[in-house]
């Protein structure tokens, strides 16, 4: 039986919608076709209906989880509230949901360049979204302070999830890098 053009798009939705938090929570490689598949309510035979192969879905996946990242960041008042949300106990329990690259820039360098330049264009607004909010300084001032930023945000996040949950140093690297960065952005 086939099904309309309009279903179709819903159901490739529902597989990149899956497959963008499973592979946030457990790596590219760390999910199956079947596995994912089955998150979004699919068998496995059905994959191929949408996407020509896995790789196609990982940058599908990924520029979902951008674009859901960028609607959080978007929900922001200010630089303040995001570093907030960014650098918190719960985004850090929550990769399927939260940053794509604190999840997977690991996964990423393994990858092909067509799923590179996904990645590259999610960090890139990322950092253009981060300097926007600042507003002393020099435009390159601006975007010199975004990327060393974006980049401290992100390493405490990955080295965060790195360590035990029970461990002090989960909590001090969010704390810490909170606390050093509200004070780099009020100064």
């Amino acid at each position: 039986m086939r099904i309309s053009k309009a279903q179709a798009e819903k159901n490739r939705a529902r597989v990149v919608e899956s497959a963008s938090a499973l592979f946030r929570k457990r790596g590219f490689e760390g999910v199956a076709v079947s596995d994912l598949m089955k998150a979004a309510g699919f068998t496995h035979g059905g994959f191929y209906n949408h996407f020509p192969a896995k790789e196609s879905l990982l940058e599908a996946a990924l520029a979902s989880a951008w674009k859901q990242m960028a609607a959080e960041r978007a929900r922001t008042k200010d630089l303040e509230q995001l570093l907030s949300c960014y650098l918190s106990l719960a985004t850090r329990q929550a990769p399927g949901k939260s940053c794509p690259a604190a999840a997977l820039a690991g996964d990423v360098s393994r990858q092909p360049r067509a799923v590179k330049a996904v990645f590259a264009g999610g960090l890139e607004e990322m950092i253009q979204s981060v300097q926007a909010r600042l507003t002393r300084g020099s435009k390159p001032a601006r975007r010199e302070f975004a990327v060393s930023l974006v980049t401290r945000m992100v390493g405490a996040l990955l080295l965060s999830r790195a360590v035990p949950d029970e461990s002090p140093l989960a909590h001090e690297l969010l704390d810490a890098t909170l606390c050093n960065a509200l004070r780099e952005v009020k100064s």
